[in-house]
């Protein structure tokens, strides 16, 4: 092994632990949770747990691991079958299951766009969608930040086809895409709109492009099930043209192994599951409203579960953080290079099953935190 290389990579790590940002892995702690996605809490709910096991247990072929690629050994009728179910859920035609949100927009991104083409990117669009893009050897241009101004701008200077990337809620800064406008500005242009619903799906029914009846109007949606909706997995929801194309030529597909059976079960269960309690987005937006009645500053949108707490500076961030944690309430900071230096943020993450009592201790301590800066 070449002691240079090594050096390198060692210089890496060092320059990034000497700037306050290296990563490192961490088990999780017992305490109140403000920082995992999983705002409706399905993926500890023993309800929905025991609703999927009494399905396994009349059914434990789903038990068989995913053995290839599902155009070679890794596919079954069951698969389909919840595909079927996931496009009759969201009301298009047909959707495709991919091992992560991930993957789906790798998927997209490097095989629908081509040279000549243009994708316009959301500045704040998320890494897998750039690193999408990057496998594609059409031109890229990012926009400002839900600047529909820009975008236009931008549409207006494009050749040959054109892409539009954007989630429709932000998980760095908590906030809304415009997608009626988005959609309009779309086809003006003639236009493609792709949208990531990962923070979206399962916190507003199922997805903001359902919630707001655009899915004619919008070319391709991924919905990713490790988040609100407590499972694994992502599904690309389109026409059945799109769908057929992505299976022929989208190499994350072709040459990834497909979903075991159990993890397609677990996101089918936790459809129905959610369609029988629909209490549990009611408490949702209850503890929303209760943390957002504290008055902090955040960047987020309203009914967001998301909230980014303003805290330039990775030392001032890390204090606020260490604070919360001394007393068991656990945040994410969130640094460079996720975001630029001096847009350092606290990433508050709310779920439905917070106390009103560990909300009121949050922002009580955060209070006290910014009045003594």
């Amino acid at each position: 092994m070449r002691k240079d290389v090594l050096a390198h990579l060692s210089q890496a790590l060092s320059d990034r632990e000497e700037q306050g940002i290296l990563r490192k892995l961490r088990v999780r702690q017992p305490g109140a949770d403000f920082y995992s996605n999983d705002y409706l809490g399905l993926a500890s709910n023993n309800a929905c747990h025991e609703m999927l096991l009494t399905s396994l247990h009349d059914n434990p072929q789903w038990l068989r691991g995913g053995t290839g690629s599902r155009l070679v050994s890794g596919n079954s009728a069951w698969t389909l079958s919840v595909e079927d179910f996931i496009a009759a859920e969201h009301q298009t035609e047909r959707a495709l299951l991919f091992p992560s949100g991930y993957m789906a927009n790798l998927a997209l991104f490097s095989c629908l766009p081509k040279r000549n083409d243009t994708i316009l990117l959301d500045e704040f669009v998320h890494r897998s969608v750039l690193d999408g893009c990057r496998l594609s050897f059409a031109v890229k241009m990012r926009f400002r930040h839900n600047d529909l101004g820009h975008l236009e701008s931008r549409l207006a200077q494009t050749k040959g086809k054109c892409w539009i990337a954007v989630e429709s809620l932000y998980s760095m800064e908590g906030d809304f895409a415009p997608l009626h406008d988005l959609a309009a500005l779309a086809e003006r242009y003639g236009a493609s709109l792709i949208v990531d619903e990962a923070h979206a799906m399962g916190v507003f029914g199922h997805g903001l492009v359902c919630d707001a009846h655009l899915q004619e109007r919008v070319f391709a949606t991924v919905v990713t099930y490790g988040k609100a909706m407590g499972a694994h997995g992502a599904a690309i929801l389109s026409r059945g043209t799109v769908i057929d194309y992505l299976i022929n030529f989208a190499a994350p597909f072709i040459y990834t192994t497909g979903l075991p059976d159990l993890f397609a079960a677990n996101i089918r269960n936790n459809y129905i599951f959610l369609q029988n309690n629909p209490r549990l987005r009611e408490d949702l937006q209850d503890r929303i409203r209760y943390f957002s009645a504290a008055g902090l500053p955040t960047l987020s949108g309203a009914g967001s579960p998301i909230q980014a707490i303003p805290c330039p500076g990775i030392a001032r961030l890390a204090a606020a953080k260490e604070m919360l944690e001394a007393q068991a309430l656990y945040t994410f900071a969130v640094r460079p290079p996720t975001v630029k230096s001096g847009a350092e943020r606290l990433r508050v993450s709310l779920h439905a099953f917070n106390t009103h009592a560990e909300i009121r201790q949050l922002t009580d301590l955060l209070k006290e935190f910014y009045d003594a800066q």
